[in-house]
This record gives structure tokens, sequence and C-alpha cells, in this order.
């Protein structure tokens, strides 16, 4: 059974956030990305509870009402403000300085690399769900076929003062395609909707990129025993930024090639991102 939780950090940060799970039990963090919700951890939330965990998944800064700065001030949503949310939720579910587990998907797979340079000995384990390293990933872009820089370019388009409004027009159809095209059942997609179909919501989730601009915040190797996932059908992430990602791990790695899948696998194939989660939870123990 998922549980909503209204986690307080901070003044004018309230979390809303699933949860399932003994609180005494290890705690798996997952962080979605853009155009989907705590809600695309539904089917690994009971899951990690069921095997042991207590699992935590937040609706991060600006897709909570009620942890939603004012999203034309883009300071309020640069990348150590949202990793330090990370922290800050960890902490108020009573596992102040413990070591958890870290899963991430698109944008929150991208804070998860970030916490993973800065604070890797606070991680047990890291996931990573359709986002390379960002040294492969910045390596990819920059090669002359150009191929990732295509499949890159709505990063661009989402810094243009029009976004928003080009999103959600005709009820988010935008949205809802490219969810649809990429294998999201009809019911997750209404899901994320109920979150972000709306101009206050939209408007925070682009003010992620709009505070980071185009350019990543630089990492080094990751140290951290990692499990990469990849649909090989992903709209946004080609093959040559997947397969490098392993060269940038000083650590035990593991990259999985989901055959089909397309950019959302935890909402498209739950069960076998739950197998692969499950077991790389349990080889990093301790």
């Amino acid at each position: 059974m998922i549980e909503t939780r209204r986690v307080e950090t901070g003044p004018g940060l309230v979390f809303d956030v699933s949860v399932a799970g003994s609180e005494a039990a290890t705690l798996v963090l997952m962080l979605h990305g853009f155009g989907v919700s705590r809600f695309y951890w539904d089917a690994q939330v009971p899951a990690l509870s069921a095997a042991g965990y207590f699992a935590v998944a937040p609706n991060q800064r600006g897709y909570a009402i009620d942890a939603r700065p004012d999203p034309a001030d883009h300071s309020q949503y640069r990348v150590d403000r949202l990793v330090a949310d990370a922290f800050d939720i960890v902490a108020a579910l009573g596992h102040g300085t413990r070591r958890f587990h870290l899963v991430g998907h698109d944008w929150g797979a991208s804070l998860a690399w970030q916490i993973a340079d800065q604070y890797p000995e606070r991680l047990l384990s890291l996931t990573s769900l359709s986002r390379p390293h960002p040294l492969a990933f910045a390596r990819a872009l920059a090669l002359p076929d150009g191929e990732q820089k295509r499949r890159s370019q709505h990063h661009s388009r989402f810094l243009e003062p029009n976004a928003g409004p080009d999103i959600l027009a005709d009820d988010a159809n935008w949205l809802r395609t490219r969810l649809t095209a990429n294998g999201v059942p009809a019911a997750a997609i209404q899901k994320h909707l109920f979150v972000l179909n709306n101009p206050p919501a939209m408007e925070a989730a682009l003010a992620w990129y709009r505070a980071r601009g185009v350019a990543h915040a630089p990492v080094g190797p990751t140290k951290v025993p990692t499990l990469f996932l990849w649909g090989d059908a992903d709209d946004t992430v080609g093959r040559v930024a997947a397969e490098g990602t392993g060269e940038f791990i000083a650590a035990p790695c593991q990259f999985e090639v989901l055959p089909g899948v397309g950019h959302y696998a935890a909402d498209q194939v739950p069960e076998r991102v739950n197998e692969l989660l499950l077991a790389h939870l349990a080889r990093h123990a301790s």
C-alpha cells in the first residue's frame, strides 16, 4: 500500500511524497524527471516495501504545489537547491546521515549523478534510468554527426518564454503525444497530467531547465555502484551516450539495454525495472 505523506523541509517547502515500508528499513529515494511525477514510481514503491525497504518518491520542487517557489526566480531552481531538497526529505523522514539507495529518471537521474559525485559516502548504490553519465552525454553531444544534439533539441526549446503554453496547448497535447509515443499507459499519463497540466506547475518544471541552461554541472567519474537502464527506443538518448556511460564509472557497474523500450521505462516495463532494481540493491546492501 502506498501512503501519501506531506513532508516539510523548511518554510514554504512541503512536499507530497509516496512512501511505503518500515521507516526503520534502508531508505530508497526515487527522483522523477520532467513530464512525469512521483507517480512514475508507483510500481516500484510497493515492490521495494515488500522486499524490506523504506521506499520514498517525492513530487519534487515545483511539482509539489506547496513546494513551489516563484518559477520566475530561476535561482530557486538551481541544481544545488534541488540536491539539497533530496537530502532534506531524507532527513525529515528520520534518516539523518544514514546511507541510502538513490534512484533517478531523466532530470531526477541528472540530480542523482550529481549527488553521487558530490556525496558518494552517503549512497549505498545509484540507479539511473534513461540518463547517461553526464560525461558520456556531453561527449555524445559534441560529436560531429549531431545525432545526440538533435535528440536533445527540446532542452533549448524549453528555455523559450512560450514553452509552457506550447506544451499545455490543446489539453497538453505535446506532452500527451510524447508520453504515448514512448509507451506510457494512458492511466499513467493521466496521473502525471493531474500534477502538470496547469501553468504554475509547468512553469516550475521548466524553471529547472532555465536555471541550469544548456550546460550540465561538471562531475567526475562516479564512485558509487551503479545500475544504468536504457531503452533502445528512447527518443532523447542515443546509443553512443548510453554505451559510453560505463567508461565513467569507477565502481561496479551494470548496463542493461531494454529492447523496444522508450524514455519512460518504469511506466512502460515496471516488472522488468523492479527485477533489475531489486537485484542491484541486494548486491549493494552495505
